[in-house]
């Protein structure tokens, strides 16, 4: 992959930027030699003519010049904002779609890096450093042919510590790109530390370690202070050490020309015109190996953004995939196995149907792979093995958006946005009417909650809800996969956090809801699995038992042995 797909889009404008730095580089080229008219003609010849009009030349190429320069400056700066933004969200977009085995080896510090730090970087060294690079090759090939035209001996003398420069600068050029990714690494520590301390907050003070943490945060960021200095040392280096065999050409260049001069052959004029274009060349060429510093920095951001913009999508729609306007819930796992990689199958063998209308629940002891049935039912992740169907398709042939909008989740931990309760309860449907948020509510057994908040449904629930408790959340979570009506629902663990009356209430809201709607609850509360109709037993990443929970409970097997109920009778 190439930064120049991102470029293509904004062809035409680019052409104008260029177009425009051209003009603007042949004005700038022009200048330098008005000071060989102006010094031979108007000082030495004593033409006040001369003068007046020399100097109007110079004020009328620097004012349009300056007019130049800012109409392209701001033309770029808006191309580099969009290529840079199409970047960021083409990066979102694919990090949207990586699967569950992703996000479960890599930071979510180090994905927020990437997206802010890295591209960031790219974009700050695109809007600042590559227009400059047009127009300063463009003003360096202009200034090499005439200072060969004023006299090709003294741009020899001034060329000879060239070679030296950019060899320096290239020696430097490893270590630059090792010191950048190593500050990057250490800046996407700091952020990880940030988000996962400032998230756990509360058991951060509960647990007394607040000295402990801020330990820590202060030697990551000694870690990063101490990068940054390697960093910066090396870019010292890497543009002092040119800069200086630079000024020893331009030294030589004062010294013969200075000489030719004095032994009368070359004018006073000449030598004005050529170090004026000898300090315009030399410029862009520090400038320019300046920039070759800036653009190591972009190097590593790049490769940086190339790792997660090429780690594979699992799961792909298959071109031509099977629209599903209507579904009547019929689920079944045939043969399915899943392995995260990390050794041995979470689930391995798998086989179960789900009725239409029908609930059933998932159990098993933690670690069982309970979970990864409702990231497999989404089709956020793809098994390794067997087949999971719906309405008798295979997932794999149905089209994304048809199955996420017949199918809807609640998590254990459900995350609310730093938004209004209306606002989260509508994310899955963004045209539910008021009635239908209400109706919602009231199913999750939370309506009267919310009515006797003094914004009610206005009320903002903040960051990841922190307002709310955490029943308050599940309960709001409940009512946003109601509202979008969705023909099969996932429930994984509903109740964990309610105390028994709320868990009561819930449980008989949702089978109200749900009704003529297949069900899969994934618990570990006795309560919640013996509202269901039918019970899935894992055990050792495959199904050990399978019936209705009355049943279970009297065979003493697993499942008894689970809950604690071996002996215990119950009525159904």
């Amino acid at each position: 992959m190439t930064a120049l797909k991102y470029l293509r889009p904004y062809r035409s404008r680019l052409a104008l930027v260029i177009a425009i730095s051209l003009v603007s580089t042949g004005l700038s080229l022009w200048l330098p030699y008005l000071t060989k008219s102006l010094v031979d003609d108007a000082l030495i010849g004593r033409n006040a003519a001369a003068l007046v009009r020399i100097v109007a030349m110079f004020a009328g190429i620097g004012a349009v010049g300056f007019v130049l320069n800012v109409v392209s400056g701001l033309v770029y700066t808006r191309v580099s904002a969009d290529v840079l933004f199409d970047m960021r969200r083409e990066l979102y977009e694919h990090l949207q779609r990586l699967s569950p085995r992703f996000y479960a080896v890599t930071r979510i510090g180090d994905i927020v890096s990437r997206i802010n730090n890295d591209i960031g970087e790219i974009q700050r060294i695109a809007a600042e450093a590559a227009l400059a690079w047009v127009g300063n090759v463009l003003f360096l090939a202009g200034g090499i042919v005439i200072l060969v035209w004023l006299d090709w001996r003294l741009f020899v003398v001034g060329l000879a510590t060239l070679p030296l420069s950019a060899w320096a600068l290239v020696a430097y050029r490893r270590r630059l790109d090792a010191k950048v990714t190593d500050l990057r690494e250490r800046s996407a520590d700091v952020g990880s530390f940030l988000i996962e301390t400032l998230q756990a907050n509360r058991t951060v003070v509960t647990s007394g370690a607040q000295e402990r943490e801020v330990g820590r945060f202060s030697a990551l960021n000694s870690a990063f202070i101490a990068a940054l200095m390697r960093l910066q040392r090396v870019h010292y280096f890497a543009g002092g050490l040119p800069s200086m065999l630079l000024a020893a050409g331009s030294a030589a260049v004062f010294f013969y020309g200075g000489w030719r001069v004095v032994q009368g052959t070359m004018t006073m004029g000449t030598l004005a015109a050529f170090m004026a274009y000898q300090a315009r060349v030399v410029a862009p060429v520090q400038a320019l190996m300046g920039l070759y510093g800036s653009m190591a920095t972009a190097r590593v951001s790049w490769r940086r953004v190339l790792q997660v913009l090429e780690t594979p999508i699992e799961v792909v729609e298959r071109a031509g995939a099977i629209a599903l306007p209507s579904v009547r819930g019929d689920v079944e796992f045939a043969g399915v196995t899943l392995s995260y990689g990390r050794g041995g199958a979470v689930i391995e063998d798998i086989s179960f149907r789900v009725e239409p209308g029908e609930t059933l629940a998932v159990v098993g002891a933690s670690g069982s792979g309970k979970s990864t049935i409702a990231d497999l039912v989404l089709r956020l992740i793809d098994p390794d093995a067997g087949v999971v169907r719906l309405d008798g398709h295979d997932l794999k042939a149905l089209r994304l958006a048809d199955v996420r909008r017949h199918i809807q989740v609640v998590e254990q931990e459900p995350l609310l946005f730093h938004a209004t309760i209306a606002d989260n309860v509508r994310y899955a449907n963004p045209s539910a009417t008021d009635e239908q948020v209400a109706a919602a509510l009231e199913a999750a057994g939370i309506a009267a909650f919310v009515a006797g908040l003094p914004e009610g449904l206005r009320t903002v629930v903040g960051d990841r809800g922190v307002a709310l408790s955490a029943g308050e959340r599940q309960r709001i979570a409940l009512a946003r996969a109601m509202v979008a009506n969705p023909s099969v629902l996932i429930l994984d663990e509903p109740s964990a956090a309610l105390d028994p009356a709320s868990e009561r209430h819930v449980i008989e809201g949702y089978r109200r809801a749900m009704q003529g709607r297949t069900t899969i609850v994934i618990s570990h509360r006795l309560d919640v699995v013996r509202a269901a109709d039918r019970v899935v037993m894992i055990q050792g990443a495959r199904v050990v038992e399978t019936g209705a929970p009355a049943d279970l409970e009297r065979a003493g097997g697993a499942f008894a042995s689970l809950f604690g109920t071996r002996g215990v009778s119950h009525e159904a």
